[in-house]
């Protein structure tokens, strides 16, 4: 698997008039880091809270003119300022990617750009040579849910206690979370599971959720 580039992704999933993509650069680090602690200030506590550390994408992410990491991160711009983050984590041995984060600033929601990524990730993950992709959602709005669900992503199964989040009473709690995915291969290239090795539970839910072709 490889990252696309650029210009790859650009074409793949054309953004808004006035909106481009850009790989994140060793410089952009401070920036972005601040960013998204003031766009998602919820974002302090819990799996997404590496976004808000330096360290992490220097550490971890994939730079721009750098070596290639599982972690990506594509900075989205308008008229030179930053209007937005996506990111993605590839997993090379099973051809899968997760769907990380996608983060519009507030000033920039209602612009399409967030649809627009969203319709264009399949288009961008099979350029990518994934078979498989995938992601989380919060239950705490039905935002995600539903752009998740018009893009075309199926509802696989819910995490009970995935991740952590502040609640209405500012304790910090573990949180159910909703697991979209989108399989990127054909029905003929899929291993459907023999009954006989499922329980009577797992079977019942796995033909509700993937019942066989008539």
């Amino acid at each position: 698997m490889r990252w696309t580039s650029i210009a790859e992704t650009s074409e793949l999933i054309p953004l808004p008039a006035g909106y481009a993509f850009r790989q994140l650069r060793r410089e952009d680090v401070p920036e972005l880091a601040a960013k998204v602690r003031q766009w998602h200030p919820d974002i302090v506590v819990g799996a997404g809270s590496c976004y808000v550390r330096e360290a992490f994408y220097l550490d971890k992410t994939c730079l721009a003119g750098e070596a290639e990491r599982d972690i990506y991160v594509l900075l989205i711009e308008c008229a030179g300022e930053l209007a937005g983050m996506w990111s993605f984590e590839r997993e090379d041995d099973a051809l899968s990617i997760y769907g990380r984060i996608l983060i519009v600033a507030p000033e920039h929601r209602g612009s399409k750009v967030a649809v627009s990524c969203m319709l264009g990730t399949e288009r961008v993950c099979r350029a990518c040579g994934a078979e498989f992709v995938y992601t989380m959602a919060t239950l705490k709005t039905p935002h995600m849910q539903m752009a998740l669900e018009r893009a075309g992503y199926q509802l696989v199964g819910f995490a009970p206690g995935y991740d952590r989040e502040v609640g209405r009473d500012g304790l910090v709690k573990r949180v159910y979370e909703a697991v979209f995915g989108k399989i990127l291969v054909s029905d003929a290239e899929m291993l459907r599971p023999d009954p006989a090795h499922l329980t009577p539970r797992t079977r019942a839910l796995f033909e509700l959720m993937f019942p066989p072709a008539a």
